[in-house]
Protein backbone atom coordinates (compact mmCIF):
# COMPACT_ATOMS: atom_id res chain seq x y z
CA UNK A 1 0.00 0.00 0.00
CA UNK A 2 2.78 2.26 1.14
CA UNK A 3 5.15 1.73 -1.50
CA UNK A 4 2.50 2.10 -4.27
CA UNK A 5 1.47 4.53 -2.21
CA UNK A 6 -0.80 44.73 -13.61
CA UNK A 7 -1.52 48.38 -14.00
CA UNK A 8 -4.05 50.17 -12.14
CA UNK A 9 -6.84 49.87 -15.15
CA UNK A 10 -6.32 46.12 -14.48
CA UNK A 11 -6.05 45.94 -10.59
CA UNK A 12 -9.05 47.86 -9.90
CA UNK A 13 -11.14 45.31 -12.14
CA UNK A 14 -10.49 42.84 -9.59
CA UNK A 15 -10.34 45.40 -6.39
CA UNK A 16 -6.55 45.26 -5.43
CA UNK A 17 -4.99 47.43 -3.57
CA UNK A 18 -1.67 48.63 -2.06
CA UNK A 19 -2.81 47.47 1.66
CA UNK A 20 -4.98 44.32 0.84
CA UNK A 21 -8.14 44.63 3.08
CA UNK A 22 -8.50 41.87 6.04
CA UNK A 23 -11.75 39.88 6.13
CA UNK A 24 -13.89 38.65 8.37
CA UNK A 25 -11.13 36.49 9.91
CA UNK A 26 -8.72 38.65 10.10
CA UNK A 27 -6.88 37.51 7.02
CA UNK A 28 -5.58 39.97 4.31
CA UNK A 29 -6.72 39.53 0.60
CA UNK A 30 -4.80 38.79 -2.13
CA UNK A 31 -2.50 37.34 0.58
CA UNK A 32 -0.85 34.29 -0.14
CA UNK A 33 2.22 34.73 -2.50
CA UNK A 34 1.35 37.91 -3.39
CA UNK A 35 -0.36 40.73 -2.07
CA UNK A 36 -1.77 43.82 -3.49
CA UNK A 37 1.64 45.88 -2.82
CA UNK A 38 3.26 43.38 -4.34
CA UNK A 39 1.32 42.92 -7.81
CA UNK A 40 1.57 46.95 -8.23
CA UNK A 41 4.86 46.74 -7.71
CA UNK A 42 5.36 44.18 -10.45
CA UNK A 43 2.69 46.30 -12.78
CA UNK A 44 4.92 49.69 -12.09
CA UNK A 45 8.26 48.01 -12.48
CA UNK A 46 7.32 46.51 -16.10
CA UNK A 47 5.29 49.27 -17.15
CA UNK A 48 8.86 51.35 -16.28
CA UNK A 49 11.02 48.86 -17.81
CA UNK A 50 13.05 48.18 -15.25
CA UNK A 51 15.32 45.12 -15.39
CA UNK A 52 14.93 42.37 -13.63
CA UNK A 53 11.30 42.67 -13.83
CA UNK A 54 10.74 42.97 -17.65
CA UNK A 55 13.35 39.86 -17.90
CA UNK A 56 10.92 38.28 -15.51
CA UNK A 57 7.95 39.64 -16.94
CA UNK A 58 9.37 38.29 -20.97
CA UNK A 59 9.33 34.68 -19.02
CA UNK A 60 5.84 34.64 -18.62
CA UNK A 61 4.13 36.06 -21.61
CA UNK A 62 6.36 32.78 -23.56
CA UNK A 63 4.98 30.63 -21.18
CA UNK A 64 2.20 28.74 -23.33
CA UNK A 65 0.04 28.76 -19.88
CA UNK A 66 -0.51 32.37 -19.69
CA UNK A 67 -2.23 32.64 -22.83
CA UNK A 68 -6.03 33.92 -22.71
CA UNK A 69 -6.79 31.59 -25.24
CA UNK A 70 -5.97 28.59 -22.74
CA UNK A 71 -9.18 26.47 -22.54
CA UNK A 72 -9.77 24.24 -19.40
CA UNK A 73 -10.27 20.11 -19.49
CA UNK A 74 -11.87 19.89 -15.97
CA UNK A 75 -12.07 16.25 -14.10
CA UNK A 76 -14.65 15.19 -11.97
CA UNK A 77 -12.09 12.51 -10.16
CA UNK A 78 -8.22 13.29 -10.24
CA UNK A 79 -6.06 10.03 -10.09
CA UNK A 80 -2.42 9.91 -9.48
CA UNK A 81 -0.44 7.21 -8.56
CA UNK A 82 -0.27 3.56 -9.84
CA UNK A 83 -2.92 1.54 -10.90
CA UNK A 84 -5.42 3.91 -11.80
CA UNK A 85 -6.11 5.86 -14.72
CA UNK A 86 -4.02 8.48 -14.15
CA UNK A 87 -4.66 12.11 -15.73
CA UNK A 88 -2.94 14.73 -12.67
CA UNK A 89 -1.53 16.05 -15.58
CA UNK A 90 -4.52 18.01 -17.10
CA UNK A 91 -5.28 19.04 -13.62
CA UNK A 92 -1.35 20.85 -13.11
CA UNK A 93 -1.80 22.22 -16.99
CA UNK A 94 -4.64 24.51 -15.76
CA UNK A 95 -3.67 25.42 -12.74
CA UNK A 96 -0.61 26.54 -13.97
CA UNK A 97 -2.44 28.05 -17.17
CA UNK A 98 -4.97 29.95 -14.59
CA UNK A 99 -2.31 31.61 -12.27
CA UNK A 100 -0.21 32.56 -15.30
CA UNK A 101 -3.32 34.17 -16.73
CA UNK A 102 -4.12 35.81 -13.18
CA UNK A 103 -0.60 37.12 -12.77
CA UNK A 104 -0.29 38.15 -16.42
CA UNK A 105 -3.41 40.09 -15.84
CA UNK A 106 -2.30 42.13 -12.69
CA UNK A 107 1.01 43.05 -14.55
CA UNK A 108 -0.34 44.06 -17.71
CA UNK A 109 -4.58 45.10 -16.92
CA UNK A 110 -5.58 43.46 -20.21
CA UNK A 111 -9.08 41.79 -18.57
CA UNK A 112 -8.95 39.02 -21.18
CA UNK A 113 -6.03 37.00 -18.87
CA UNK A 114 -8.49 37.84 -15.78
CA UNK A 115 -11.11 35.94 -17.50
CA UNK A 116 -9.32 33.12 -18.95
CA UNK A 117 -8.40 32.53 -15.33
CA UNK A 118 -11.93 32.91 -13.91
CA UNK A 119 -13.19 30.44 -16.22
CA UNK A 120 -10.68 27.94 -16.12
CA UNK A 121 -11.12 28.29 -12.02
CA UNK A 122 -15.09 27.74 -12.80
CA UNK A 123 -14.99 24.79 -15.08
CA UNK A 124 -12.99 23.01 -12.09
CA UNK A 125 -14.99 23.67 -9.32
CA UNK A 126 -18.23 22.81 -11.30
CA UNK A 127 -17.07 19.55 -12.02
CA UNK A 128 -13.85 18.29 -9.24
CA UNK A 129 -15.31 16.01 -6.96
CA UNK A 130 -12.31 13.59 -5.46
CA UNK A 131 -8.56 13.23 -6.19
CA UNK A 132 -8.04 9.56 -5.75
CA UNK A 133 -5.18 6.80 -6.27
CA UNK A 134 -2.42 5.73 -4.86
CA UNK A 135 -0.43 7.12 -1.96
CA UNK A 136 0.65 10.04 -4.19
CA UNK A 137 -3.16 10.91 -3.90
CA UNK A 138 -1.65 12.88 -0.82
CA UNK A 139 0.68 14.61 -3.32
CA UNK A 140 -1.68 15.54 -5.77
CA UNK A 141 -3.91 16.90 -2.71
CA UNK A 142 -1.05 18.99 -1.21
CA UNK A 143 0.86 20.75 -3.97
CA UNK A 144 -2.53 21.28 -6.67
CA UNK A 145 -4.42 22.11 -3.48
CA UNK A 146 -2.03 25.05 -2.53
CA UNK A 147 -1.74 26.13 -6.09
CA UNK A 148 -5.48 26.53 -6.89
CA UNK A 149 -5.66 28.38 -3.78
CA UNK A 150 -2.65 30.66 -5.28
CA UNK A 151 -4.41 30.83 -8.54
CA UNK A 152 -7.95 31.86 -7.76
CA UNK A 153 -6.67 34.74 -4.98
CA UNK A 154 -5.19 36.54 -8.20
CA UNK A 155 -8.67 36.74 -9.13
CA UNK A 156 -11.25 36.29 -6.29
CA UNK A 157 -12.52 39.54 -6.56
CA UNK A 158 -13.42 39.37 -10.13
CA UNK A 159 -16.75 39.88 -10.86
CA UNK A 160 -17.64 36.35 -12.56
CA UNK A 161 -15.74 33.99 -10.12
CA UNK A 162 -17.41 31.87 -8.11
CA UNK A 163 -15.44 32.03 -5.09
CA UNK A 164 -18.10 30.19 -2.44
CA UNK A 165 -18.12 27.27 -4.73
CA UNK A 166 -14.72 26.79 -5.64
CA UNK A 167 -14.03 27.48 -1.38
CA UNK A 168 -16.14 24.65 -1.01
CA UNK A 169 -14.35 22.58 -3.32
CA UNK A 170 -10.64 23.07 -1.54
CA UNK A 171 -12.30 21.83 1.65
CA UNK A 172 -14.28 19.17 0.62
CA UNK A 173 -11.61 17.73 -2.21
CA UNK A 174 -8.14 19.40 -1.18
CA UNK A 175 -7.53 19.88 2.49
CA UNK A 176 -8.93 16.75 3.91
CA UNK A 177 -6.56 14.65 2.44
CA UNK A 178 -3.79 16.75 3.37
CA UNK A 179 -5.37 17.21 6.77
CA UNK A 180 -5.63 13.74 7.07
CA UNK A 181 -1.87 13.04 5.69
CA UNK A 182 -0.39 15.32 8.61
CA UNK A 183 -2.63 13.14 10.92
CA UNK A 184 -2.33 9.66 10.22
CA UNK A 185 0.73 9.64 7.14
CA UNK A 186 -1.38 7.29 5.68
CA UNK A 187 -1.00 4.21 8.31
CA UNK A 188 2.39 4.49 7.79
CA UNK A 189 5.56 4.63 10.79
CA UNK A 190 6.06 8.48 11.33
CA UNK A 191 9.30 8.59 9.10
CA UNK A 192 8.26 6.36 6.74
CA UNK A 193 7.53 9.68 4.34
CA UNK A 194 10.49 12.48 3.50
CA UNK A 195 9.78 15.74 4.26
CA UNK A 196 8.17 16.78 1.02
CA UNK A 197 5.13 14.79 1.66
CA UNK A 198 4.21 17.10 4.81
CA UNK A 199 5.40 20.29 3.21
CA UNK A 200 2.75 19.78 0.18
CA UNK A 201 0.12 18.89 2.91
CA UNK A 202 1.19 21.82 4.79
CA UNK A 203 1.19 24.04 2.32
CA UNK A 204 -2.23 22.79 1.02
CA UNK A 205 -3.75 23.65 4.41
CA UNK A 206 -2.15 26.71 4.91
CA UNK A 207 -3.50 28.02 1.63
CA UNK A 208 -6.51 26.56 2.12
CA UNK A 209 -7.09 28.61 5.35
CA UNK A 210 -6.11 31.71 4.74
CA UNK A 211 -8.36 31.55 1.05
CA UNK A 212 -11.15 30.13 2.94
CA UNK A 213 -11.21 32.52 6.30
CA UNK A 214 -10.77 29.32 8.36
CA UNK A 215 -8.60 30.67 11.46
CA UNK A 216 -8.23 27.09 12.78
CA UNK A 217 -6.58 25.66 9.83
CA UNK A 218 -4.10 28.57 9.51
CA UNK A 219 -3.09 27.80 13.56
CA UNK A 220 -3.42 23.65 12.71
CA UNK A 221 -0.64 23.99 9.82
CA UNK A 222 1.62 26.95 11.69
CA UNK A 223 1.76 24.85 14.87
CA UNK A 224 2.75 21.75 12.65
CA UNK A 225 5.76 23.45 11.15
CA UNK A 226 6.65 24.38 14.83
CA UNK A 227 6.39 21.07 15.99
CA UNK A 228 4.43 18.73 14.28
CA UNK A 229 5.67 14.60 14.71
CA UNK A 230 6.37 14.11 11.13
CA UNK A 231 9.63 15.32 9.30
CA UNK A 232 8.48 17.92 7.28
CA UNK A 233 8.50 20.04 10.80
CA UNK A 234 11.05 22.48 10.45
CA UNK A 235 13.31 21.26 12.99
CA UNK A 236 12.49 17.46 11.52
CA UNK A 237 13.64 18.92 8.45
CA UNK A 238 16.47 20.57 8.97
CA UNK A 239 17.94 18.39 12.20
CA UNK A 240 21.62 19.80 12.38
CA UNK A 241 22.84 23.22 12.45
CA UNK A 242 26.55 23.26 11.91
CA UNK A 243 30.17 24.01 13.19
CA UNK A 244 30.08 26.70 10.10
CA UNK A 245 25.93 27.91 10.68
CA UNK A 246 24.70 26.09 7.80
CA UNK A 247 22.00 23.54 8.76
CA UNK A 248 21.88 20.29 7.43
CA UNK A 249 18.50 19.82 5.03
CA UNK A 250 17.54 16.08 6.24
CA UNK A 251 16.68 15.14 2.32
CA UNK A 252 20.36 16.15 0.95
CA UNK A 253 20.64 12.59 2.05
CA UNK A 254 18.40 11.44 -0.70
CA UNK A 255 18.43 13.38 -3.81
CA UNK A 256 18.98 17.10 -5.39
CA UNK A 257 15.44 17.12 -6.93
CA UNK A 258 13.46 15.84 -3.47
CA UNK A 259 16.14 18.29 -1.76
CA UNK A 260 15.18 21.49 -3.94
CA UNK A 261 11.69 20.54 -3.62
CA UNK A 262 11.25 20.84 -0.11
CA UNK A 263 13.12 24.15 0.08
CA UNK A 264 10.74 25.33 -2.21
CA UNK A 265 7.55 24.14 -0.29
CA UNK A 266 8.82 25.48 2.96
CA UNK A 267 9.85 28.54 0.91
CA UNK A 268 6.14 29.02 0.05
CA UNK A 269 4.61 28.11 3.16
CA UNK A 270 6.75 30.86 4.78
CA UNK A 271 5.83 33.45 2.43
CA UNK A 272 2.04 32.67 2.82
CA UNK A 273 2.32 33.06 6.43
CA UNK A 274 4.47 36.23 6.27
CA UNK A 275 1.76 37.88 3.81
CA UNK A 276 -0.57 37.43 6.72
CA UNK A 277 1.91 38.51 9.48
CA UNK A 278 3.13 35.38 10.78
CA UNK A 279 6.90 35.32 10.56
CA UNK A 280 7.90 31.81 10.42
CA UNK A 281 11.17 32.65 7.87
CA UNK A 282 12.39 34.03 11.46
CA UNK A 283 11.41 31.14 13.46
CA UNK A 284 14.14 29.06 15.77
CA UNK A 285 16.81 31.31 15.39
CA UNK A 286 16.31 31.30 11.37
CA UNK A 287 16.60 27.81 11.03
CA UNK A 288 15.00 27.44 8.02
CA UNK A 289 17.30 30.61 5.73
CA UNK A 290 20.38 27.62 7.48
CA UNK A 291 18.88 25.21 5.56
CA UNK A 292 18.08 27.29 2.45
CA UNK A 293 21.62 28.57 2.43
CA UNK A 294 23.57 24.74 3.24
CA UNK A 295 21.45 22.94 -0.16
CA UNK A 296 22.30 26.90 -2.32
CA UNK A 297 25.45 26.02 -1.18
CA UNK A 298 25.39 22.47 -1.75
CA UNK A 299 23.20 22.57 -5.49
CA UNK A 300 26.24 25.15 -6.46
CA UNK A 301 28.75 21.86 -6.03
CA UNK A 302 30.19 23.71 -2.72
CA UNK A 303 31.11 20.64 0.29
CA UNK A 304 28.98 20.47 3.18
CA UNK A 305 28.87 18.53 6.05
CA UNK A 306 26.17 16.13 6.78
CA UNK A 307 25.82 13.53 9.94
CA UNK A 308 24.43 10.26 9.58
CA UNK A 309 21.02 9.62 10.67
CA UNK A 310 18.40 6.46 9.83
CA UNK A 311 15.13 6.77 10.04
CA UNK A 312 12.34 3.88 10.25
CA UNK A 313 9.88 2.74 7.16
CA UNK A 314 6.91 0.81 7.04
CA UNK A 315 3.26 0.24 7.85
CA UNK A 316 2.09 1.02 11.72
CA UNK A 317 1.44 -2.92 12.42
CA UNK A 318 2.68 -4.09 9.27
CA UNK A 319 5.94 -4.44 7.14
CA UNK A 320 8.85 -2.31 8.77
CA UNK A 321 12.22 -1.78 7.35
CA UNK A 322 14.85 1.03 7.90
CA UNK A 323 17.49 3.49 5.80
CA UNK A 324 20.40 5.47 6.69
CA UNK A 325 21.51 8.39 4.63
CA UNK A 326 25.32 8.32 5.48
CA UNK A 327 26.59 11.66 3.37
CA UNK A 328 24.99 14.05 1.02
CA UNK A 329 24.07 12.99 -2.27
CA UNK A 330 26.01 14.09 -5.39
CA UNK A 331 24.48 17.09 -6.95
CA UNK A 332 24.22 18.67 -10.65
CA UNK A 333 24.70 22.61 -10.11
CA UNK A 334 23.11 22.45 -13.52
CA UNK A 335 19.60 21.55 -12.00
CA UNK A 336 17.48 24.68 -11.04
CA UNK A 337 14.12 25.02 -9.95
CA UNK A 338 12.29 28.50 -9.80
CA UNK A 339 12.44 29.08 -6.12
CA UNK A 340 15.69 30.61 -5.41
CA UNK A 341 14.12 34.84 -5.70
CA UNK A 342 11.47 34.52 -3.05
CA UNK A 343 13.73 32.99 0.14
CA UNK A 344 16.93 35.38 -1.37
CA UNK A 345 14.93 38.24 -1.67
CA UNK A 346 13.23 37.83 1.94
CA UNK A 347 16.16 37.66 3.98
CA UNK A 348 18.70 39.92 1.91
CA UNK A 349 16.31 42.57 0.63
CA UNK A 350 13.51 42.63 3.34
CA UNK A 351 15.71 42.00 6.52
CA UNK A 352 18.72 43.30 5.05
CA UNK A 353 20.94 39.94 5.99
CA UNK A 354 23.69 38.36 4.15
CA UNK A 355 22.95 35.29 2.91
CA UNK A 356 25.55 34.51 -0.34
CA UNK A 357 24.92 31.03 -0.91
CA UNK A 358 20.79 32.35 -1.55
CA UNK A 359 22.32 35.20 -3.38
CA UNK A 360 24.60 33.35 -5.53
CA UNK A 361 22.20 30.63 -6.53
CA UNK A 362 19.01 33.33 -6.93
CA UNK A 363 21.18 34.65 -9.63
CA UNK A 364 22.09 31.83 -11.41
CA UNK A 365 18.50 30.69 -11.78
CA UNK A 366 17.37 34.27 -13.00
CA UNK A 367 15.01 34.77 -14.61
CA UNK A 368 12.95 32.34 -13.06
CA UNK A 369 10.07 31.01 -15.50
CA UNK A 370 7.41 28.55 -14.53
CA UNK A 371 5.28 25.42 -14.96
CA UNK A 372 5.90 24.27 -18.70
CA UNK A 373 9.84 25.92 -18.23
CA UNK A 374 11.37 22.84 -16.51
CA UNK A 375 10.25 20.13 -18.55
CA UNK A 376 6.96 18.49 -19.08
CA UNK A 377 6.84 15.88 -16.08
CA UNK A 378 4.98 17.15 -12.96
CA UNK A 379 8.29 18.25 -11.12
CA UNK A 380 8.56 20.80 -13.62
CA UNK A 381 5.43 21.89 -12.18
CA UNK A 382 5.62 21.72 -8.27
CA UNK A 383 6.64 25.77 -7.82
CA UNK A 384 4.08 28.41 -9.49
CA UNK A 385 7.87 29.88 -10.16
CA UNK A 386 8.18 33.75 -11.97
CA UNK A 387 10.73 34.85 -8.23
CA UNK A 388 12.18 36.95 -10.64
CA UNK A 389 9.18 38.83 -11.40
CA UNK A 390 7.25 38.39 -8.45
CA UNK A 391 9.63 38.61 -5.36
CA UNK A 392 12.49 40.99 -6.25
CA UNK A 393 12.15 43.96 -4.44
CA UNK A 394 14.23 46.88 -3.15
CA UNK A 395 16.54 46.62 0.21
CA UNK A 396 14.03 47.69 3.24
CA UNK A 397 14.72 50.78 4.63
CA UNK A 398 12.60 50.14 7.86
CA UNK A 399 12.63 46.08 9.37
CA UNK A 400 8.77 46.30 9.24
CA UNK A 401 7.99 48.11 5.86
CA UNK A 402 7.06 45.21 4.09
CA UNK A 403 5.50 43.51 6.75
CA UNK A 404 1.49 43.51 5.91
CA UNK A 405 -0.31 43.90 9.04
CA UNK A 406 -2.78 41.25 9.68
CA UNK A 407 -4.63 40.32 12.78
CA UNK A 408 -4.42 36.89 11.88
CA UNK A 409 -0.74 37.35 13.31
CA UNK A 410 -2.27 35.96 16.55
CA UNK A 411 -2.20 32.67 14.71
CA UNK A 412 1.29 32.62 15.51
CA UNK A 413 3.42 33.40 18.54
CA UNK A 414 6.83 35.99 18.03
CA UNK A 415 9.15 34.07 16.59
CA UNK A 416 12.70 33.51 18.82
CA UNK A 417 14.57 36.93 17.90
CA UNK A 418 11.90 38.75 16.81
CA UNK A 419 9.76 41.23 18.57
CA UNK A 420 6.14 42.13 18.32
CA UNK A 421 5.35 45.76 16.96
CA UNK A 422 2.75 47.76 18.33
CA UNK A 423 0.24 45.97 16.34
CA UNK A 424 1.57 42.37 17.49
CA UNK A 425 2.79 41.26 14.41
CA UNK A 426 6.35 40.36 14.59
CA UNK A 427 8.86 42.21 13.88
CA UNK A 428 11.92 41.39 11.36
CA UNK A 429 14.83 41.13 13.79
CA UNK A 430 17.72 43.99 11.96
CA UNK A 431 21.03 43.20 10.68
CA UNK A 432 23.06 44.67 13.49
CA UNK A 433 20.18 43.41 16.23
CA UNK A 434 21.59 40.13 18.29
CA UNK A 435 19.01 37.71 18.54
CA UNK A 436 16.81 37.85 21.74
CA UNK A 437 17.10 34.35 22.16
CA UNK A 438 21.05 33.20 21.22
CA UNK A 439 22.40 36.80 21.08
CA UNK A 440 24.42 35.65 18.05
CA UNK A 441 23.83 39.08 15.89
CA UNK A 442 23.33 39.19 12.24
CA UNK A 443 21.47 35.56 11.51
CA UNK A 444 22.05 34.94 8.19
CA UNK A 445 25.75 36.22 8.33
CA UNK A 446 25.95 31.99 8.25
CA UNK A 447 28.43 30.86 6.03
CA UNK A 448 29.34 34.28 4.55
CA UNK A 449 33.16 34.22 4.73
CA UNK A 450 32.90 30.74 3.78
CA UNK A 451 34.53 29.74 0.17
CA UNK A 452 32.67 27.90 -1.53
CA UNK A 453 34.31 24.69 -2.96
CA UNK A 454 33.05 24.38 -6.89
CA UNK A 455 33.97 20.68 -6.93
CA UNK A 456 31.06 18.41 -7.26
CA UNK A 457 30.13 16.39 -4.57
CA UNK A 458 29.80 12.31 -4.38
CA UNK A 459 27.57 12.00 -1.78
CA UNK A 460 26.69 8.07 -1.05
CA UNK A 461 22.98 6.88 0.23
CA UNK A 462 23.19 3.96 2.44
CA UNK A 463 20.76 1.47 3.26
CA UNK A 464 20.97 -0.18 6.97
CA UNK A 465 19.19 -0.46 10.22
CA UNK A 466 17.68 1.13 13.22
CA UNK A 467 15.75 4.15 14.08
CA UNK A 468 15.69 7.64 13.24
CA UNK A 469 18.81 9.26 14.81
CA UNK A 470 19.53 12.43 13.96
CA UNK A 471 22.70 13.76 15.55
CA UNK A 472 24.51 17.19 16.36
CA UNK A 473 27.77 17.51 17.27
CA UNK A 474 28.32 17.75 21.09
CA UNK A 475 24.19 18.35 21.54
CA UNK A 476 21.17 16.08 21.42
CA UNK A 477 18.30 17.08 19.03
CA UNK A 478 15.85 17.41 22.00
CA UNK A 479 18.29 20.05 23.81
CA UNK A 480 18.24 24.16 23.69
CA UNK A 481 20.34 25.56 20.81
Amino acid sequence: MLKGAGVAAGAAAVGVTAAPPASAAGYAHPGLLHTGADLARMAAKVKAGAAPYTAGYARLTANRHAQSGWTANPQATVYRGAGSPQNYTILYNDIHAAYQNGLRFHVSGDSAYADTAVAILNAWSAKLTSVQGSADRFLAAGLYGYQFANAAELVRDHKAFELERFQKMLTAVFSPLSESFLTNHNGAVITNYWPNWDLTAMACVLATGIFCDDRAQVERAVEYFKSGAGLGAVRNAIPVVQDDGLAEWLEAGRDQGHALLGVGLMGTFCEMAWNQGIDLYGYDDSRFLKGAQYVAKWSLGGDVAYTANTRRKGAIGGWSGKETASDAAGVDPAMTRPIWAMIANHYTKRRGLSAPYLTRIAAKAAPEGGGGDYGPNSGGYDQLGFGTLAFTRERSTTTASDTPASSGASAAPSAPGSAPSASGVPSPTPANAASAAGGHGDLAATGSTDVVAWTATTGLTALAGGLLLLRRRGRTRGETE
